[in-house]
């Protein structure tokens, strides 16, 4: 494909976003923590369930899933509708996020859970450990926008300058009006990746003859595709590695979980999750497909994740269709990465900075939270120069480390027993477990980090608990605030109060 039908698609999506994101602003965009990083609390409608699928899905539904596919075949259906799982586990505990967050006044879930525990040890040890994982992900959103660029281009545009195009793009939207701006570009760039994804799929099944022809020949051409372990990605001890820590994904991962502060009432986040399945169920089996079709149509490529780069770039798929997707697809790797970036700014300037400090106001802590935007980009810029390992892998491995804050999360809610001490020693001993097994090969004892992440960060919590000072006051008053609420309930949510400094530490 042209470089100049590249450069100009790219220049056309910045241009639409950057109007869509200053259209998206208020005049408080720049003057409180609130609105700047949750948007004051009043996402509702369609831009919250798009907003909530983009953010989700981006470069790992539609490079990662398809190389995902293309490197072992139709396991990674079985893997991917894991993320069902997590959504219905969302259902059950959004509705308690979203009561204590508009009752407490919290910016990020590191906050709440230190307010829980009564400790800003643990709140500034949860940020920590959002830091250390999620820098990691927001890289394979950038490396899949390197990908993309690289495959489309046939190497004429580098790996390096999609990279920083996406972390330059990113930073922009993030600074245009916090996550309101994020939030109405990632409306925008999940409709047209649904439509696009929906285009290429048919074509390139058009051209196959039909999905039952499709089926019909990759079960005579390669019919390792269908089976599972298959090609060998797909061990059974690997596909239970990576999905036991995906079936928490959506409460795991702060940038997600910060997410269900912004609803406006209860009624909102029920549509938005239920229209984030719609939106899932639909992504992952037209990803799954096209991964299978560029099996048969582009055989051979190197390296699974420009299965869909290469796609594009080809004779297979109309020029401008190909960049219609192109542009989708960094929108949508863009709309995670800013994501990530404000939620992490925002778990630094008030989990972090505020909590080092004897008196830190909000402005400062907004200050900072801005000051930090760049620094996170850059991080995530040299990470992914890295280019460690398949897209869907390296996502799966953020999501194991961040599989340690589960316990204490779940734990706020449903045990009353849970303390401070319990969370810091499960976050602290499992997260540094997880990066020696990463850093030996994905192997202890002959089991992967996802077995051994979540269920030891599980003991850790339950044991050290047990055996530790029993929560007092305010464990009682959060714990009977989150019991109040159901999923069916259509209440605006209780009335905000000012919470007393922490006065207990772990």
């Amino acid at each position: 494909m042209s470089n100049s039908y590249i450069w100009w698609g790219i220049v056309a999506y910045v241009i639409v976003a950057l109007a869509v994101g200053y259209m998206s602003r208020e005049a408080s965009s720049a003057s409180s923590m609130s609105e700047f990083f949750i948007g004051n609390r009043k996402m509702k409608g369609m831009v919250a369930t798009l907003s909530y699928s983009a953010t989700i899905f981006s470069a790992f539904l539609m490079i990662g899933m398809v190389g995902l596919t293309y490197a072992g075949g139709v396991g990674a259906l079985g893997f991917e509708l894991a993320y069902f799982v997590s959504l219905a586990i969302v259902a059950l505990v959004g509705p308690k996020f979203w009561m204590v967050g508009k009752k407490y006044g919290y910016i990020t879930p590191s906050e709440m859970l230190g307010h829980r525990y009564n400790s800003k040890a643990l709140a500034f040890i949860a940020a920590g450990a959002a830091c250390v994982f999620l820098i990691p992900y927001s890289a394979v959103q950038l490396a899949g926008v390197g990908y993309l660029l690289q495959g489309m281009s046939d190497g004429a545009i580098s790996f390096t300058t999609g990279v920083i195009v996406a972390a330059v793009l990113a930073v922009v939207f993030a600074y245009v009006a916090g996550i309101r701006s994020v939030m109405w570009t990632d409306a925008l760039q999940a409709a047209v990746m649904i439509v696009g994804l929906v285009a290429v799929v048919g074509i390139v099944v058009s051209e196959i003859g039909g999905l039952g022809t499709l089926f019909d020949r990759v079960a005579a051409e390669q019919p390792k595709a269908l089976t599972v372990p298959g090609d060998g990605v797909f061990s059974f001890i690997t596909f239970i590695g990576i999905t036991i820590p995906w079936l928490f994904y959506a409460v795991a991962n702060p940038q997600v979980s910060q997410r269900l502060f912004m609803s406006a009432s209860l009624k909102s986040m029920r549509h938005t999750i239920i229209g984030s399945m719609l939106f899932g169920l639909v992504g992952i089996v037209l990803a799954v497909v096209l991964g299978l079709c560029v099996r048969l149509l582009i055989p051979g490529l190197e390296k699974a994740d420009l299965a869909t780069p290469v796609l594009l770039g080809s004779a297979h798929i109309p020029p401008f269709i190909g960049i219609v997707m192109m542009i989708a697809a960094v929108g949508a790797a863009v709309s995670t990465i800013d994501s990530i970036i404000l939620t992490l700014s925002s778990m630094v300037a008030r989990d972090i900075y505020a909590n080092t400090k004897a008196a830190s106001s909000e402005s400062a802590q907004l200050n900072i939270g801005k000051w930090v935007v760049p620094v996170i980009a850059i991080m995530a810029v040299v990470f992914a120069e890295l280019q460690l390992d398949l897209i869907a892998m390296l996502s799966v491995a953020s999501v194991t480390g961040l599989a340690v804050l589960v316990p204490a999360t779940l734990g706020a809610f449903y045990w009353k027993r849970g303390t401070a001490l319990g969370g810091i020693v499960s976050v602290v001993c499992t997260g540094i477990l997880v990066l020696f097994i990463y850093a030996n090969g994905n192997s202890l004892l002959g089991l992967p980090a996802g077995v051994w992440s979540l269920p030891l960060a599980s003991i850790l919590f339950v044991v050290v608990s047990l055996f530790s000072k029993k929560p007092g006051r305010i464990a009682d008053e959060f714990m009977a605030e989150a019991t109040r609420v159901r999923f069916g309930n259509d209440s605006a949510g209780p009335k905000a109060v000012t919470r007393p400094a922490l006065q207990e530490e772990a």
